[in-house]
């Protein structure tokens, strides 16, 4: 019997409300997973991350394989044990990042590159990339594909969707952990054709789960839009859909009316360190002199612990102004916070059958950035 299942529980439109189950708890969809790069998300502890409501967390492969490498992350407890994070986990599978650095070459084996810690050449392939996720032992793990830049031509993202199908075989020859749950990555740049070919080849691997890579690389919100309400509904009915690096919450709030359930991105913590805080109006940045005397908390519609526990924007204001720590702690608390209600009340939404209604309401209050207010 599979340690992984996934079960709708409502719809509206396309729009979905589900669970998905793996060894380390429940994820209820539509699900926003905060990102801890090297293990941790970055100026929060487990117990602040859990507090937010996030059921799962990610980390990434290729910064935990420089360092401290998976042997290390294995032999402390995997993972979970090495984070102390009790629910779910995933990995990636380090190909953006690798695909990231400014020297790199690619062929059909794989990417070969410079290590950023000790300079040494090295090599990821498919087959490396999933004994690091193994070892790390992860819920999820991410096949290793061939992420497309923006703007790409045919022929470039033509040849990303073939390299993309071929490391999925060999992704799924390699892979040798039945308690973890190998999802495939549809891509094909804005090419429709090229990402209806990348969809059919992968669900007929009858995968776990599948994702949409390729939308979070600078084509706008817009184009994002499109690729993900045309490839969307290639996926399979009863697996879990994941779009990859997504984002902002308009952004989020279209994809889960295309009918995507899973969403990652570091836009929370990183705005947070900033200072730019999200709050049911839109953005602010606390840094500006406008907060020094400002008495409110970050957002009053808001029960994080940064909100609720009455630290005022001007308190705020000052530790930054004071380089103070707590400073990128409390709004990425709130940020975290803030992403986690937006899906939850997306969810509540789907199960009363009035997405639409609440979508075009948040909207309707949310500004891109609220700090001229």
């Amino acid at each position: 019997m599979s340690a992984f299942s996934f079960h709708l529980h409502g719809r509206d439109g396309a729009a979905r409300a589900g669970v998905f189950v793996t060894p380390h708890g429940p994820l209820h969809t539509p699900a926003f997973m905060p990102v801890g790069t090297h293990g941790a998300v970055k100026a929060m502890t487990p117990a602040q991350v859990a507090a937010t409501g996030a059921e799962m967390v990610l980390a990434n492969t290729y910064h935990l394989a420089l360092r401290p490498g998976e042997g290390l992350v294995a032999k402390l407890g995997g993972l979970h044990g090495f984070m102390r994070w009790s629910g779910p986990i995933l990995t990636d599978s380090g190909g953006f990042q690798v695909f990231s650095l400014p020297k790199k070459e690619i062929s059909d084996k794989g990417v070969r590159f410079q290590n950023e810690v000790t300079g040494d050449a090295m090599e990821l392939t498919p087959e490396r990339s999933i004994e690091i996720q193994n070892a790390l032992g992860a819920d999820v793990i991410m096949a290793f594909d061939e992420c497309t830049p923006y703007p790409a031509d045919e022929k470039l993202a033509a040849t990303g969707v073939r390299r993309t199908l071929s490391w999925m075989e060999r992704c799924v020859r390699a892979h040798q952990r039945t308690d973890q749950a190998l999802f495939g990555i549809v891509q094909g740049s804005v090419y429709e054709h090229l990402r209806a070919r990348c969809a059919e080849s992968l669900v007929a691997m009858d995968l776990v789960g599948y994702a949409i890579g390729g939308v979070s690389v600078g084509e706008g919100h817009d184009l994002l839009c499109k690729i993900t309400s045309f490839s969307a509904p290639l996926l399979p009915e009863d697996k879990p859909r994941y779009l990859m690096g997504v984002g902002l919450p308009e952004d989020l709030v279209a994809a889960i009316g295309y009918g995507m359930d899973m969403f990652d991105c570091v836009i929370p913590t990183r705005f947070a360190r900033s200072g730019v805080a999200f709050t049911a109006r839109g953005r602010i940045r606390l840094t500006n002199r406008r907060y020094r005397r400002d008495g409110y908390p970050i957002d009053v519609s808001c029960d994080c612990e940064a909100c609720a526990g009455g630290f005022a924007r001007a308190y705020v204001h000052h530790l930054f102004a004071a380089n103070e720590i707590l400073s990128a702690i409390l709004v990425s608390i709130h940020n975290v916070r803030f992403y986690e209600k937006l899906v939850q009340g997306a969810r509540q939404a789907i199960l009363a059958g009035c997405y639409d209604d609440w979508r075009r309401e948040f909207l309707a209050g949310y500004a891109a950035d609220a700090s001229a207010e």
